[in-house]
């Protein structure tokens, strides 16, 4: 049961209306994530403006959700989990992409060096060496992409504390969390 309310998106009124009226739009429904963080308007639009902002931008929409089953599954996020494997599966990846994508792994090197940089940024709170760094540039990564690498970990942080914080329901197909994380 969620600690917070779960916003009724046909009872919301001014800025939370407008932005859960997107989502429902662009879901064709309203996930109970963006009804809890409803309770708080700024963080609604803060939220959404992140996801369109990072949605189109230059790492792309699947490994963008690669990343985010990577950042859910070390942050013990079940939500989270569950909607960023939907949502990659929509982007594009395979089911095992996704699977491997949470454990840290990729066939593909520049997926796989995103998927290192964001672990150590969760695991060691974003203490990074020059190293870390140069071994994203060493696959084609460059200050840009490296930014915004950042940002999507920094929005699936928040997506994550919600998500357990509040103890929002699932509610896309449950993906279990890894046992040897």
């Amino acid at each position: 049961m969620a600690r917070v309310a779960l916003v009724d998106p046909a009872a919301a009124t001014g800025a939370a209306r407008s932005v859960l009226d997107e989502v429902n739009g662009a879901f064709g429904t309203t996930p109970a994530m963006f009804k809890a963080v409803a309770n708080s308007p700024a963080a609604l639009e803060m939220m959404w403006a992140g996801f369109g902002a990072l949605g189109g931008g230059r790492l792309g929409a699947r490994l963008g959700e690669q990343v985010a089953v990577l950042v859910a599954d070390r942050n013990s996020c079940e939500y989270c989990l569950a909607a960023h494997t939907a949502l990659g599966r929509k982007a594009g990846a395979s089911a095992g992409e996704m699977r491997e994508a949470q454990a840290g792994r990729s066939e593909d090197e520049r997926t796989r060096a995103a998927l290192g940089f964001a672990e150590k940024l969760v695991r060691d709170r974003a203490q990074v060496t020059d190293a870390d760094v140069e071994a994203l540039r060493s696959v084609g990564f460059d200050d840009e992409d490296v930014v915004e690498l950042v940002a999507h970990v920094a929005l699936n942080l928040f997506t994550n504390y919600v998500n357990v914080a509040l103890g929002v329901p699932v509610d896309f197909p449950t993906v279990p969390l890894l046992a040897d994380r």
